[in-house]
């Protein structure tokens, strides 16, 4: 199980002198997601048996678990006790009941993600820190606050056939309208995002 996606992003960021990402949630949104994550994957670690292989991505305080569980129980356990974190907007459980994946379809899906997040970077009229990628068993998952402009552009360039693998693409967007991304994109970046001169 992981839950550390936050914390590696966020030493990942801190380790490149002072790049930062701007991020569309606040500081304390992204701080309460990783304790969101923390919690609820060691919940899991405790209430489920050791055959299950949960994945917990917690976007604005909506959690995503993916991965497997052997069954239908473990899958509503899950789902329950990650709803019973404190914060919890929203839980999107998409858990399949099937034996956990193996280290080789794990790698790939790393590598697919990679190269999606690689496509986003490269699509010149989106905001490629804007969205959080995830791949479970080929399956893509697009989490981020996004315009409908901005989930429909992401979708097409994770569907596009660039990447092999992709069995279909899941969207776990928060829609924001075009006015309230402007507004974000004008605020200043807080003191903790000020890039280091």
């Amino acid at each position: 199980m992981s839950g550390k996606s936050l914390l590696e992003v966020r030493d990942l960021v801190v380790s490149f002198g002072g790049f930062v990402a701007i991020d569309r949630r606040t500081a304390g949104i992204q701080l309460e997601d990783e304790s969101i994550e923390l919690r609820t994957a060691q919940g899991l670690r405790q209430n489920l048996s050791n055959a299950a292989h949960v994945n917990v991505t917690s976007y604005n305080r909506m959690v995503l678990l993916t991965g497997e569980v052997s069954s239908a129980a473990e899958k509503e356990r899950a789902e329950r006790l990650a709803k019973s974190q404190e914060n919890v907007s929203s839980v999107v459980n998409d858990l399949a009941i099937e034996p956990a994946s193996s280290l080789t379809q794990r790698s790939k899906d790393i590598i697919t993600t990679g190269q999606i997040k690689a496509l986003l970077v490269d699509a010149k009229d989106l905001q490629s820190n804007a969205f959080k990628v995830i791949t479970e068993r080929g399956i893509v998952y697009l989490m981020g606050r996004v315009t409908p402009r901005e989930a429909q552009r992401a979708s097409e360039i994770a569907r596009s056939g660039s990447v092999s693998g992709v069995v279909k693409v899941v969207r776990v967007f928060e829609a924001i309208t075009e006015e309230e991304l402007k507004r974000i994109s004008a605020q200043p970046l807080s003191p903790q995002a000020q890039p280091k001169l």
